[in-house]
């Protein structure tokens, strides 16, 4: 975080996502025999536990048991719920870090760092420390998968998992709380949809057409569903970025405010009765 905050902009995405990806590379190589390189750690197999067997507890060979909290297991519904209830307190904690002066300065910063340095603020410390906590943010959500999810795969360490949740935010709209949560949403959303689409199941959709369309219309729509439902994603946020930049969030905006300025131009002047002296 201290050597990517030196730059700004475009460039600090740029070294976040390198250390990203130069993390993956040295797990598939240097680290291997930690990360077990392509087939990944089956935490209730593989794990030595080693301070367990330092005080000698357990044997080195037992492995991690499968997590559980008040008896019930964090596998299936009980562990989605149990994340569940973290990702409300850890939102609002984020609504509160919000609206902290910690927050406010934040948002100055945002809105116009070379101002807030000008005037003697020194903007470092506040922008090392919101890194700061949005890598507790991530260690969080990495633990909870750890938790729920046993197998620990090198892959996710790859960029593209940094710029999903890139993608999520942009969607659902930077600067603000609940637009990555709907930015979540929806990509999830449609990740099920389309990523189940096989070529049985287009023709069963198109089934309403001539037999002479059916076939050319399935192949195309099948590069966007399946395995290619990327593509789908990166048309949907091309579409976001040209029309809405502010994401979902500027789209509610825009609809609300044309919603009042709708009923206010319907709603009748209120007369006013002179009053003679």
């Amino acid at each position: 975080g201290f050597v990517s905050l030196r730059r700004t902009g475009i460039y600090f995405s740029i070294l976040t996502l390198a250390f990203a990806q130069m993390s993956y590379n040295l797990a598939y190589s240097v680290l291997t025999p930690i990360t077990n390189g392509e087939t990944g750690l089956q935490l209730a197999q593989a794990d030595p536990r080693i301070l367990d067997n330092m005080v000698g507890s357990v044997s080195a060979e037992s492995g991690l048991p499968s997590t559980t909290l008040f008896g019930l297991s964090m596998s299936g519904f009980s562990g989605f719920y149990f994340c569940a209830v973290i990702m409300i307190f850890a939102f609002y904690l984020a609504m509160r870090i919000t609206h902290s002066p910690f927050g406010l300065a934040l948002r100055a910063i945002k809105s116009n760092q070379v101002r807030m340095m000008y005037t003697g603020f020194n903007t470092r410390p506040y922008m090392l420390t919101a890194f700061v906590i949005s890598g507790m943010y991530a260690g969080l959500a990495g633990a909870l998968l750890a938790v729920t999810d046993p197998l620990a795969g090198a892959e996710r360490m790859q960029w593209t998992a940094s710029g999903e949740v890139v993608l999520m935010t942009i969607i659902g709209g930077v600067g603000t709380l609940f637009g990555p949560l709907l930015g979540v949403v929806l990509i999830k959303y449609f990740e099920n949809i389309f990523s189940s689409f096989n070529d049985q199941l287009l023709t069963d959709t198109f089934n309403f057409l001539p037999n002479v369309l059916i076939e050319p219309v399935v192949k195309i729509v099948g590069i966007f569903v399946g395995d290619g439902w990327h593509l789908t994603l990166g048309a949907l946020f091309m579409i976001i970025v040209i029309f809405l930049p502010g994401g979902i969030i500027e789209g509610i905006t825009r609809l609300k405010s044309k919603i009042q300025n709708r009923d206010e131009s319907i709603m009748p002047p209120k007369s006013t009765k002179n009053k003679e002296s």
